[in-house]
């Protein structure tokens, strides 16, 4: 287990993170994507604009899921990995 919160489970195969787990992570998810929906659709004639708002949420966003991922990221096989 990690020492901080865990909002994401690990992903079975491969790199990164699952699905979340917790509320918090739920939440997030869900911010993220009405955050993305909007500029998209505000934005949607000025691709630079769009990159430009979506880039650093992005980062954001990936930074805040994998520190708070059950286990960190790193690559998986399966269950002999736990």
């Amino acid at each position: 287990m990690s020492d901080g919160p865990e909002w994401f489970a690990q992903k079975r195969y491969g790199y990164g993170a699952g699905l979340p787990i917790s509320w918090q992570g739920w939440a997030l998810t869900a911010a993220f994507l009405g955050y993305a929906f909007a500029v998209s659709v505000w934005f949607k004639d000025r691709p630079v604009a769009t990159i430009a708002l979506m880039a650093p949420a992005v980062i954001a966003f990936l930074t805040i899921v994998a520190k708070t991922t059950r286990g960190g990221w790193r690559w998986r096989w399966g269950d002999e990995d736990d």
